[in-house]
């Protein structure tokens, strides 16, 4: 094997790992403010609940159901953002979007966004970038309806 697809093995590997474990996956109720979206093109689904102590994100859970990448990004996301301000949550998920939205021309930056660089590749591929981005999009919309976000 060469160290790319190296790599490659160990990002996939890490996608499953993140689908199947689920870090933050369980139960919303209490959890406010929540969002629900649904990516209708593959109908990858999932609500998100965040708490807040002040301007601060304490703990997200969410659940859904989908693709590999998109209940792996949930479960990437929760880790990142847990203890973050709202506006560095928010400045992740800009940086996030942007690379995204790249088309593999722009990759995550490891020390910002730990495993979350397993998501690098979905940039080249249109049709995943939703399923990337919908933990991602939803995670936004909570925080819009959050009190004094």
């Amino acid at each position: 094997m060469t160290p790319s697809s190296d790599f490659a093995t160990l990002y996939q590997e890490l996608i499953l790992d993140h689908a199947g474990a689920g870090e933050g996956r369980g139960e919303t109720t209490g959890f406010q403010p929540q969002s629900h979206q649904v990516n209708p093109t593959c109908g990858d689904e999932i609500t998100l609940g965040v708490r807040l102590i002040g301007d601060r994100i304490d703990e997200v859970r969410w659940h859904g159901h989908g693709c590999a990448i998109s209940q792996a990004s949930a479960s990437l996301l929760t880790g990142l953002v847990a203890g973050s301000s709202i506006a560095e949550a928010r400045e992740l998920l800009a940086r996030f979007r942007e690379v995204m939205r790249s088309r593999g021309t722009l990759e995550l930056d490891e020390a910002t966004f730990g495993d979350a660089v397993a998501l690098n590749g979905v940039s080249r591929y249109v049709a995943r970038v939703k399923c990337a981005m919908l933990a991602w999009v939803a995670l936004e919309d909570a925080l819009d309806h959050a009190p004094d976000a």
